[in-house]
């Protein structure tokens, strides 16, 4: 076990240490984006109002290397979480999603709220509040009350976090949420789930065990390296299969949002 840790803290210290040179890169060019359409949509979705944008590319890139793991056999099912909150883990989450779903074969993806706590998925789809994954899980709701998705791209669904229960975590341990995984699994090609941030609660390295892959959010210049040293931790302690990095807020680089893959 120890030269597992101490292999893990190199590699940790090794990621971080070609994070921050690429946060160190010169800027050239302010990045300013605006919305192509008439949306009650966040502007931070960018790969839903402006697939071809230079931040879209990179999450083309972020894609393609998660659809390359495994020798083409990727996770299906993949967690987005952070170390701690305000990390870009939600925008991450929906980006990517819309990106997947723009896939020549038009796969079906269900993007899951389960920060049972403070989720925002619907304030970004500029949704109104209705039923979601905390109904479900409690038994007050259907899958059919819970799912829907956006007019123009119906094979993209959504799962809100609903109203805040008494009993997070419990909740998200319970069997109801492992069958709806394993359901999802079933019926859509990929099932991305946000959840709340490592450090503070134990609802992501949870979800994190039950899923095929995790993806690390990482605020350049604010998460500082003992957070994603110990989140690392926390998520292998849990048995969670850390797939990569997503790193945000770089505002010395073009693009915005950059992936590393592991």
């Amino acid at each position: 076990m120890g030269k597992i840790t101490r292999a893990l803290q190199k590699a940790t210290q090794e990621s971080l240490h070609h994070m921050e040179k690429i946060i160190k890169v010169k800027e050239y060019e302010q990045m300013i984006v605006h919305k192509l359409k008439d949306s009650r949509l966040d502007a931070s979705l960018v790969t839903y109002f402006d697939p071809k944008a230079v931040i879209s590319e990179q999450y083309k890139i972020l894609t393609t290397n998660i659809l390359s793991l495994n020798k083409g056999k990727p996770p299906k099912t993949i967690a987005i979480t952070s170390s701690i909150a305000s990390e870009g883990k939600t925008v991450s989450a929906l980006n990517l999603a819309f990106t997947m779903s723009h896939a020549t074969h038009k796969p079906r993806i269900v993007l899951i709220d389960a920060d049972l706590r403070k989720g925002q998925l619907l304030n970004y789809l500029g949704c109104p509040a209705r039923k979601g994954l905390s109904e479900f899980l409690q038994g007050e709701a259907s899958l059919d009350e819970i799912l829907f998705s956006l007019d123009d791209i119906g094979h993209l669904s959504f799962i809100g976090s609903g109203a805040v229960p008494v009993n997070p975590v419990e909740l998200l341990a319970s069997a109801p949420m492992n069958e709806l995984i394993t359901s999802l699994r079933t019926n859509y090609n990929f099932v991305l789930i946000d959840t709340p941030p490592v450090i503070p609660v134990t609802d992501a390295a949870i979800i994190g065990s039950h899923v095929e892959g995790v993806l690390l959010v990482i605020q350049a210049g604010v998460t500082q390296s003992g957070m994603v040293s110990r989140a690392i931790e926390l998520l292998v302690q849990a048995h969670a299969n850390i797939i990569g990095h997503v790193l945000t807020g770089v505002e010395y680089f073009i693009p915005e949002y950059i992936y590393r893959y592991l």
